[in-house]
């Protein structure tokens, strides 16, 4: 037990550093810049033939090499220890899942933009931990391998396997990759998979278990089986002949989401900790919400009753009022039903300033990234703060009459400048599990 006193007061975290590899961009500067100018990432399928689904577009990352040498070598085992001049080397590609390429090149970037890596010797690794979650794990491996086995026999599988598909070995490679020595972990929690991996990050540092957490989350599940399971749920759209405008977010013709592939990475640290360094500080990680449903294991309770409260929970720890939050990162699939109940469940929380409050879909740009989609959607916030731009939700032509009637501001298709002091970012998931996160300026 921890013999701190019980009135010490909850040590702050802010965000220090962001990496991201998406459908928008290779990059997080990439991808905000895509964000912001209301460009989509969503295509036709490529890593595949989907002839003969009724879904045959998705968010796919593109020209992605997690081989390529880095901008300038990191020493994360200090000046004397041996460089990091590449994320992946061609035999870790060959031993990892795509999951795994993704989510480790967005957390090196974000390990890069901290500036943490010119003061090793002045911390413990020990207290730097990893938490990023994926939400299926490696999908495309277990496809592929299933169908080396039937042609080959046993003696065919990859005894990598296993490494391929265990979604706890992104966080285990980043350890090593990053000298990290602290927790390491991995959350599963569908598509709030990342918000949760932020806020239980988050509580660790705020209980004072570690300094700095690596957190986020990624997916790759742009598969045969994984697009057309829920293509047979026909939770898909079938806008195939305009993938640029499938994901559409709170438009009365939406019929579906696009599914989509990538990673988001944050450093967050406790405040002190990175002012005594002088870094760049992007926000502050202030408030943190998750609930169940208790009510559908796929569709949201009605009028998001849930989800309101994980928003509630979120701005009541911030300590925050409601009336200081400008901007709702909305979960905002394109889904005929969840965004609607989404919306009214954002109206009732933010009853008292809705006709200030921007709220947006980026959905409808990077599509879903499905246990990467909590850490994009609080990407979007916490750069919004940070630049004091809103990106749009675009494809957004024909309100849906019954979002219309709440009255909030949807941000239809091109970006707004406004000064953010906070946002809230939301990512739910089936199972009917919630995470809302709120971030805010220093």
């Amino acid at each position: 037990m921890s013999n701190r006193p019980a009135t010490q007061p909850r040590r702050r975290v802010v965000i220090t550093g962001v990496g991201a590899v998406t459908p928008c961009g290779n990059t997080a500067a990439d991808t905000w810049a895509a964000l912001i100018a209301g460009r989509s990432g969503i295509g036709r399928i490529t890593r595949f033939d989907s002839t003969g689904c009724t879904a045959q577009i998705a968010g796919e990352v593109k020209n992605f090499d997690p081989t390529r040498l880095l901008a300038a070598p990191l020493h994360p085992r200090g000046p004397g220890g041996e460089p990091l001049t590449q994320t992946l080397t061609p035999k870790d590609v060959k031993k990892f899942g795509r999951f795994t390429h993704l989510g480790a090149v967005a957390a090196v970037e974000a390990y890069a933009d901290s500036g943490l890596d010119a003061h090793r010797a002045a911390f413990d690794a020990e207290r730097m931990g990893v938490n990023l979650g994926v939400g299926l794990g490696g999908l495309p491996e277990m496809e592929a391998m299933h169908d080396t086995w039937k042609t080959g026999g046993f003696r065919k599988i990859s005894p990598f396997f296993i490494i391929q598909i265990a979604p706890n070995l992104l966080s285990g490679q980043v350890s090593l990759l990053l000298d990290a020595r602290g927790p390491n972990m991995s959350i599963a929690s569908a598509c709030a998979t990342s918000g949760h991996a932020l806020g239980e990050s988050a509580a660790a540092i705020a209980r004072d278990d570690v300094d700095i957490m690596i957190a986020g989350g990624a997916e790759s599940t742009v598969t045969p089986l994984a697009i057309g399971a829920f293509a047979q749920m026909r939770a898909l759209s079938t806008r195939n002949d305009a993938p640029e405008k499938a994901s559409r977010p709170y438009d009365k013709d939406r019929d579906g989401f696009v599914l989509a592939e990538g990673a988001v990475v944050f450093v967050l640290e406790e405040m002190e900790h990175a002012k005594k360094r002088g870094a760049r500080i992007y926000a502050e990680l202030c408030g943190y919400g998750a609930s169940a449903d208790a009510y559908h294991l796929s569709s949201l309770a009605p009028g998001a009753e849930g989800s309101a409260r994980s928003m509630r929970a979120a701005v009541a720890r911030s300590g925050l009022k409601s009336t200081d939050i400008d901007y709702v990162s909305a979960h905002a699939t394109s889904t005929p039903g969840g965004d609607g109940e989404e919306a009214a469940a954002i109206a009732s929380v933010f009853a008292e300033n809705k006709s200030a409050l921007h709220v947006s879909g980026v959905k409808s740009m990077t599509g879903h990234l499905l246990g990467g989609a909590g850490a994009m959607g609080a990407f979007a916030a916490t750069l919004a703060i940070h630049h004091g731009v809103i990106p749009p939700t675009i494809n957004l032509e024909n309100l849906d009459p019954v979002c219309a009637e709440l009255g909030l501001n949807f941000t239809p298709n091109v970006s707004v400048n406004k000064e953010v002091r906070a946002a809230l970012a939301n990512s739910f998931g089936f199972g009917g599990t919630n995470a809302s996160i709120v971030v805010a300026r220093v």
